[in-house]
């Protein structure tokens, strides 16, 4: 199983959750992070510490956010590895809790939606 980050981090990238993970396996798009399911080994540290909640265990992801387990996957092969906290995003609190936002990333970067 893995975790995966869903579309609560999109234009927000608090990206706490990168200093807690213990085997780097977070990658890094100018606007959010995801998680590569190859390298994640399950420990959940990053759901604790994830301020906006868009973090799940494989097995909990909601119904609604399942195309969150193919985008974090098919991003993760293609985006570079993030190993230190970075800055949230200048605008993070006004995006945080708003709906809808993977339809706001380019079509290469968002996940196929059903």
């Amino acid at each position: 199983m893995t975790h995966v980050v869903t579309e609560g981090c999109v234009h927000c990238k608090y990206a706490e959750c990168i200093t807690y993970c213990p085997v780097a396996c977070f990658r890094e798009a100018d606007t959010f992070l995801v998680i590569d399911p190859l390298e994640c080994i399950d420990c959940g540290n990053c759901v604790q510490a994830c301020p906006t909640d868009a973090i799940y265990p494989e097995e909990e992801l909601p119904d609604e956010l399942a195309a969150a387990l193919e985008w974090n996957a098919r991003l993760s092969t293609a985006l570079p590895l993030a190993t230190t906290r970075v800055q949230p995003l200048a605008d993070a609190d006004a995006w945080n809790g708003t709906p809808d936002k993977w339809r706001s990333l380019p079509p290469e970067q968002a996940p196929a939606l059903g």
